[in-house]
């Protein structure tokens, strides 16, 4: 294999290669533990959660929403336990789609800022979130209650900040994101992703995006 040949294999090669970061072994950007994403041992320092119950949390992967891993972990944890558990793991919900029973999984929200956060649908970004819920606590609760939601972004437009806010999202899949835009439709989205992802990952990325 002559120079450049062995060069455009080492490229591919670094292309279809997973790249390590903090999200992707398990921490949001937040650093809280992502449940499609934690590994064992991240998941068994959590308060109440031993080896059995890390391993059934892997086991149930992957999850579509938080009411997924709370059916999990209701198996072997009272309430009181799981909202300890959740204050560290927890999967980011739609705010835009999430229903109340949902909603009420995210630490410290209570039903009064449930109906808060269904009030002010569709939210068009996290600017609209803040500044909405602002209206009820103070800046240090609107930053602590952003940690576990999110508003899909537009494939077409989104920006590298935005990308790369999606949980377990690194520099290479940011490139792949971007070079096949525009997108038409979500299906084309599907098809070019998932020539580096499997089909799972593909669904668990396609839950934070949208086109407009």
């Amino acid at each position: 294999m002559n120079r450049r040949n062995a060069c455009t294999a080492l490229i591919a090669v670094a292309l279809m290669t997973p790249v390590a970061t903090e999200a992707q072994v398990g921490r949001n950007t937040t650093g809280i533990l992502d449940p499609n994403l934690a590994t064992k041992e991240q998941l068994a320092t959590l308060p109440g959660v031993d080896a059995a119950l890390a391993d059934a949390i892997v086991a149930g992967r992957p999850y579509a929403d938080m009411l997924a891993v709370d059916r999990v972990l209701t198996a072997r944890l009272n309430e009181e336990q799981r909202r300890a558990v959740y204050v560290k793991l927890f999967q980011p919900i739609n705010l835009n789609a999430a229903a109340r029973e949902e909603i009420l999984l995210v630490p410290g929200a209570g039903p009064r800022m449930t109906r808060e956060f269904l009030e002010y649908r569709p939210y068009d970004g996290l600017p609209r979130f803040r500044r909405e819920i602002g209206k009820y606590v103070d800046a240090a609760e609107v930053a602590r209650l952003e940690q576990y939601v999110f508003v899909p972004i537009d494939l077409n437009t989104a920006s590298d900040a935005d990308i790369l806010s999606i949980p377990g999202l690194g520099q290479r899949m940011l490139r792949e994101f971007k070079e096949y835009r525009p997108y038409p439709n979500i299906e084309k989205f599907r098809r070019e992703i998932g020539k580096y992802v499997d089909r799972a990952e593909v669904a668990r990325l396609e839950r934070y995006v949208t086109i407009k």
